[in-house]
């Protein structure tokens, strides 16, 4: 595995390489704006020494890019309709999926402090899915 990039954006780590399709889709969808055009800012890992490599092993050598998250599209994400990226917290909170339209809330909100991993934690569904907060 090769080093983990220090970057001012939060990372997401493609660790599958069986489905460019699916890749592409998933980068376009996060890239986009959502609510009030709010986007995630992210850096896109697309790096095949990645490829296989268990989320465990990426989140413990991103601890010290500083960041209070990180994002992997492993296996699950690639293969699932929905694209449900894998939410690792570097602070050893545990995770959780999301899917690409609410990256941003996730993104942002852990990004700026404005909010804890635990609240997210707390809000997933029995899937254990963050799908957003009721409005």
């Amino acid at each position: 595995m090769r080093e983990i990039p220090r970057t001012p954006e939060p990372l997401l780590v493609r660790t599958d390489f069986s489905n460019e399709t699916a890749w592409r889709a998933l980068v376009h969808e996060a890239s986009q704006g959502y609510e009030d055009d709010f986007r995630a800012n992210l850096h896109f890992v697309d790096d095949k020494s990645f490829d296989g490599t268990e989320p465990v092993d990426i989140a413990s050598a991103a601890k010290s890019t500083g960041h209070p998250v990180l994002f992997v599209a492993d296996g699950t994400t690639l293969s699932n309709a929905e694209h449900l990226v894998l939410c690792i917290s570097l602070h050893g909170l545990g995770s959780f999926r999301v899917p690409p339209n609410e990256l941003w809330s996730v993104e942002n909100n852990l990004s700026l402090a404005n909010m804890d991993f635990e609240e997210f934690a707390e809000a997933v569904d029995p899937d254990g899915v963050f799908r957003g907060f009721p409005h």
